[in-house]
């Protein structure tokens, strides 16, 4: 039955629908309509300035939580990289006291020869050549180690 109708849609010449070729269009670069064209939203403006929102009572103890959370959790990184870096900083100053030592030893080593060459026979002969000192008197000489015979004792004791 069904192929019968679409026989006799085929062959009727009274078709409520028109073919395409027939359809006149009057403007062939006219868009179609848009959908909900026709729909107007009208725009209401609210104030909500002077609205305040309500306390939450559980939203201060949230954030107290949370701050102590927070504190507890740097406590406990700190203490735990405390001892690493004491332990770098203390190898620092371990490096810098070897440094330190290092550098007064060649201090020290330069202030013995400088002390050698001032010492030197040499250079107290040429002193006393310069300053017109002759070789001492008897009297002016004190013998510090006294010899095996000898009984005197030279001491330092000044005038009261």
């Amino acid at each position: 039955m069904a192929s019968q109708a679409a026989t006799l849609r085929k062959f009727d010449g009274a078709s409520s629908e028109p073919r395409r070729a027939e359809t006149a269009r009057p403007d062939s670069y006219l868009l179609r309509a848009l959908p909900n064209e026709d729909i107007y939203f009208h725009v209401k403006r609210v104030d909500n300035s002077r609205i305040m929102r309500e306390p939450d009572p559980r939203a201060k103890a949230e954030c107290w939580s949370s701050i102590g959370a927070v504190c507890a959790v740097a406590a406990v990184l700190i203490t735990s990289l405390a001892p690493g870096v004491a332990g770098i900083t203390a190898g620092y100053q371990i490096q810098a006291l070897k440094q330190e030592r290092q550098h007064l030893l060649d201090e020290r080593r330069g202030l013995e020869v400088q002390e050698a060459r001032l010492r030197g026979s040499q250079r107290l002969r040429q002193l006393a050549k310069d300053q017109n000192m002759g070789s001492p008197n008897a009297d002016q000489m004190v013998r510090l180690n006294p010899g095996p015979g000898d009984s005197t004792v030279a001491l330092a004791a000044g005038k009261k």
